[in-house]
């Protein structure tokens, strides 16, 4: 099979591509919560700002932080004036609510600093893959380990990071959210787009990461060139003590 080989702009195909995908999961942990009007939410990790947007159109006060400089740029660019995107996470917090909707281990230090300040009762939700059996994603997931030279690299237990953070649990929930795109192209680039793969080019060669990520995605490809792959995500809601 001939690797796709398109130009990648990650920031943008992750805004363009990828970022809609979690729009079920956004919408549920927004209703369990009550977001809106009067809410006070911090994105943590938000990206290109597509969950900001969702809350800031239920009359939320929103402000977001990522890492990721034309992520951020973007997020930027798409929410309203005077909305706060910054590349680090604030030192303290006046919010309500405080969204990991991308968490990893490496979010607990800065989750412990920014529940230190956070009021009582503050709601923080995180979120990650659910099981694997339940992710038609997740053998594309193990082409980034094993071309990286590593070991499977499941997701963070959300559970765990809850209790080092020194939260309270209060609930969780999963959520069906499909991986639909318009043809392998767009998959291969969506895909690439969330970082999960930038180690195994690191390592290897984009060609070849493409290459394998074709011929996993080959399952899922439908007869009319889309491609459809099911996913379940599972989020847990926790509450400053």
């Amino acid at each position: 099979m001939t690797p796709t080989l398109v130009p990648h702009h990650p920031a943008r195909d992750w805004a363009e591509i990828q970022e809609r995908m979690l729009v079920p999961l956004y919408e549920a942990v927004y209703d369990r919560l009550g977001v809106g009007a009067g809410s006070r939410l911090l994105g943590l990790g938000c990206g290109s700002g597509l969950a900001l947007l969702m809350a800031a159109a239920r009359g939320a006060r929103v402000a977001g932080a990522d890492r990721d400089h034309a992520r951020v740029e973007l997020a930027r660019e798409r929410l309203p004036e005077g909305v706060t995107i910054t590349e680090e996470p604030p030192e303290s917090v006046t919010y309500d609510v405080i969204t990991a909707f991308h968490a990893t281990d490496g979010i607990l230090p800065g989750l412990r600093t920014l529940t230190r300040s956070a009021q009582s009762g503050t709601a923080v939700v995180l979120a990650g893959w659910g099981p694997p059996e339940r992710c038609a994603t997740e053998p594309v997931l193990r082409i980034a380990a094993r071309l990286a030279d590593r070991g499977p690299a499941p997701g963070p237990d959300l559970d765990a990071l809850v209790a080092g953070a020194g939260l309270r649990p209060a609930g969780s929930g999963r959520v069906s959210c499909p991986f639909g795109y318009a043809n392998e192209g767009s998959a291969v680039r969506g895909l690439l787009s969330t970082g999960v793969f930038d180690e195994a080019v690191r390592a290897t060669e984009p060609a070849q990461v493409e290459k394998e990520i074709e011929e996993a995605l080959a399952p899922y490809v439908r007869p009319d060139g889309t491609v459809w792959m099911p996913n379940v995500f599972r989020y847990v809601v926790a509450r400053v003590r």
